[in-house]
């Protein structure tokens, strides 16, 4: 019952309370506080497991970034997602430069279910070209990769977070 409650809060746009009731249908009585803590105790576990069973990803990556408020600060969101809509990996920071971009793409890297993309779809931010050539210079990323840097390219993959920007 705890990992099934614990699924769903994660896997679905869900609030406290609505999962609270979702055991109280099955005569199960849960507070909600107790729900939150589950989560937090649960989640990095089931991540950890679930990883290596994701289907792997394609060579295209497209590469975005967004602003969003978190706890009353805009922080930039980074997201990479493969050319099915799979989402590889993201990354919340106060910063938007060469540095974050390169750390950025170390991770996503880095995952137990991604290949070397093939190609790199990229808005017009400066700092990812100079990013991609150091990783490329270092080995880390393939140095056959294709970066694309156009503007619009991204506008599906931006769309996917409508609801949540400002």
């Amino acid at each position: 019952m705890i990992l099934w409650a614990v699924r769903w809060y994660l896997q679905f746009p869900i609030s406290d309370r609505d999962l609270e009731q979702m055991p109280a249908d099955r005569g199960v009585t849960v507070d909600h506080t107790t729900l939150e803590r589950w989560v937090e105790a649960y989640a990095p576990d089931l991540d950890q497991r679930l990883r290596p069973h994701l289907r792997m990803t394609t060579g295209s990556r497209r590469v975005y970034e967004t602003y969003v408020k978190v706890k009353g600060r805009w922080v930039c969101l980074y997201r990479a997602v493969d050319a099915r809509g799979q989402m590889i990996d993201f990354l919340l920071r106060a910063r938007r430069d060469a540095a974050v971009a390169r750390r950025f793409l170390r991770k996503a890297r880095k995952q137990a279910h991604t290949v070397n993309p093939r190609t790199l779809t990229v808005d017009k931010n400066a700092a990812y070209p100079s990013a991609s050539k150091t990783m490329m210079k270092n080995g880390e990323l393939w140095r056959f990769t294709k970066l694309r840097q156009v503007k619009y390219l991204n506008n599906i993959v931006e769309q996917d977070h409508r609801d949540g920007t400002v």
